[in-house]
């Protein structure tokens, strides 16, 4: 089923989107998983990680959602702070902050991957603040089966 939207609309034919995504509320989402964790701070590993977050962004996009990987956002503010290595001063000083603030904006978690300190604190915040909290991609609006 397509609506008509805008002429102006983006991708596909021109003013057409999916219903779902029409009748879907989007959500800003953090999506929350292992950075470090499992990884003895191995930067193949870590970056793999990231990935696994990521993988997760583009459904969420075409479900209707802003999808949001905190390590967007940190990694190059810790680089910028002059970071030189996981864990060192400039590193703690921005990589969990900001997904804490950045949380404050969202709507939803969607916890992936496996075992992360850091990824339950932003499901236990987000849980303190009433978001909405997703333990599977399939079970937020728009992308399941």
């Amino acid at each position: 089923m397509v609506k008509r939207t805008k002429p102006w609309g983006f991708g596909g034919e021109a003013g057409l989107r999916p219903a779902r995504i029409a009748e879907s509320h989007g959500l800003m989402i953090l999506v929350a998983g292992p950075y470090r964790s499992g990884t003895a701070d191995d930067p193949d590993k870590m970056a793999a990680n990231v990935r696994a977050m990521e993988a997760c962004a583009l459904p969420l996009f075409r479900a209707g959602h802003i999808p949001v990987v905190g390590e967007w956002l940190a990694l190059p503010l810790v680089a910028l702070a002059g970071s030189r290595r996981v864990g060192d001063a400039a590193f703690e000083e921005i990589f969990h902050p900001i997904a804490e603030r950045l949380l404050g904006k969202c709507d939803a978690v969607l916890r992936v991957g496996g075992p992360s300190a850091g990824a339950d604190l932003m499901v236990r915040l987000g849980r303190e603040r009433g978001l909405r909290i997703f333990q599977e991609l399939e079970e937020v609006p728009g992308c399941g089966a």
